[in-house]
């Protein structure tokens, strides 16, 4: 569901702007600011986020007969960022779009296809209202917002309790806050045949892919820190081969396997736990009798201390828009208190709102499961924005399945040698 971003497909758009005209002409920055009517909007193709965004446009548009809002599902394509960076390319993006990747984010700029949203009277402010402390990620190098915080889905440990139990762990306490004690727990999981797998990430080669291995227990480990800080890269660090030690603790005992697995190895019974976001909650209802826990550290942080990965899509608004003004208020609209309250009961996705428990505790009282995630949110890293963002998720990815999936490359080797290229890469080379 979350993992539907192709690598290379990103810098491939970049040799796309340079060599094609924009179709749709050059629109006055000015001008379009200030201009209200008609605007359109893409959602993504999540059946309950079309829900919520057919609704959110039927609710704006009795309201605003001469500033209609037209929404669409975005259009198919190998991914939605592809799909997006194309119609930058051709300059017929829609004016919003509520499926925006932060990783994406640099490349759109880049590409020239992001309006500025503190270009607008209160923009600034109304992000910093809205998300808190949050909104600091998705500040761009440049310190504007191009991006809407909008929604995360942050991750935890998904665990079967029928599987711990088969394995003699306590399902109700399992003592998984530590590496130490999870690897136990993989050891008793493997050794008792309660399952194949202690845990079944993907061991494939995908930039994104260590957004649900790595990235959430580095992130936990160092206190929200992400990859890249200052534009110099913070993994070869102890704290980051400590996290990398633990998983390749994992695929050397062969707790996680090395092959890919086509299905979903947590719903199929083929792994006792996965790392996923409060959008498995409703997946895994009628499935697996689940329980869930923060991500692991090495010395077994409280819950209240631990950072995790967002897993968010954001909304932005594309410079191709005509419409400014009332793409702006639109964007306000959908982002609104009530708007998001909706958008949580729809998807049971989490707005990137400050406190939110607090602002929709009756949600949280009829749906108990979705209580720790959103407790949760209010302690999430994101990917940093910052130049060549993809390209350096890749360069880690590779040395991270050399050394810790695969063991062709001793750790400390292999991260030293990407750290150098992700600073190269950060700067801009």
């Amino acid at each position: 569901m979350r993992r539907t971003f192709p690598a290379a497909l990103l810098t491939l758009s970049v040799a796309l702007t340079a060599g094609c005209d924009r179709g749709a002409g050059v629109v006055d920055a000015g001008r379009a600011n200030a201009a209200t009517g008609p605007i359109t909007i893409w959602l993504s193709t999540n059946q309950e986020e079309q829900t919520w965004g057919r609704a959110m446009t039927e609710a704006w548009n009795g309201r605003h007969a001469d500033q209609r809002i037209t929404a669409r599902e975005i259009p198919a394509g190998r991914s939605s960022e592809e799909v997006i960076a194309a119609a930058i390319t051709a300059g017929n993006a829609p004016c919003l779009i509520f499926n925006t990747a932060p990783a994406a984010v640099p490349q759109f700029q880049k590409q020239g296809g992001l309006v500025p949203l503190d270009s607008f009277e209160g923009g600034a402010r109304y992000i910093a209202d809205r998300s808190g402390e949050t909104a600091e990620q998705y500040k761009s190098p440049d310190g504007r917002y191009y991006q809407l915080p909008w929604k995360s889905n942050p991750v935890m440990i998904f665990y079967n309790k029928e599987i711990f139990a088969h394995a003699g762990l306590d399902p109700e306490k399992p003592a998984l806050a530590t590496y130490d004690g999870f690897l136990t727990a993989a050891r008793a999981i493997r050794s008792s045949g309660a399952a194949p797998a202690a845990i079944y990430p993907a061991p494939s080669s995908e930039f994104f892919e260590s957004w649900f291995d790595f990235y959430p227990l580095f992130l936990a480990e160092t206190d929200g820190t992400q990859l890249v800080r200052d534009g110099k890269a913070q993994f070869d660090t102890p704290q980051g081969r400590a996290v990398a030690d633990f998983w390749k603790t994992l695929y050397d005992e062969g707790l996680a396997p090395k092959e890919q697995y086509t299905g979903d190895s947590f719903a199929d019974g083929k792994a006792a736990m996965a790392i996923v976001g409060p959008w498995a909650v409703e997946v895994y209802r009628d499935k697996v009798a689940w329980g869930a826990v923060p991500v692991p550290t090495s010395a077994g942080k409280p819950p209240g201390q631990i950072t995790t990965f967002s897993d968010a899509k954001n909304a932005a608004m594309y410079t191709a828009c005509r419409n400014r003004a009332t793409a702006w208020q639109v964007l306000k609209f959908a982002t609104s208190r009530d708007q998001d309250g909706k958008l949580l009961d729809a998807t049971g996705q989490m707005p990137l709102r400050r406190n939110l428990p607090a602002t929709f505790p009756g949600y949280f009282a009829r749906h108990a499961a979705y209580r720790q995630f959103a407790d949760q949110a209010a302690r999430t890293g994101e990917v940093p924005n910052v130049p060549n963002s993809v390209a350096i998720w890749q360069t880690f990815r590779d040395a991270y399945c050399q050394s810790v999936i695969f063991g062709k490359r001793p750790v400390a080797a292999a991260f030293a040698g990407a750290a150098e290229k992700v600073d190269r890469l950060a700067g801009g080379s």
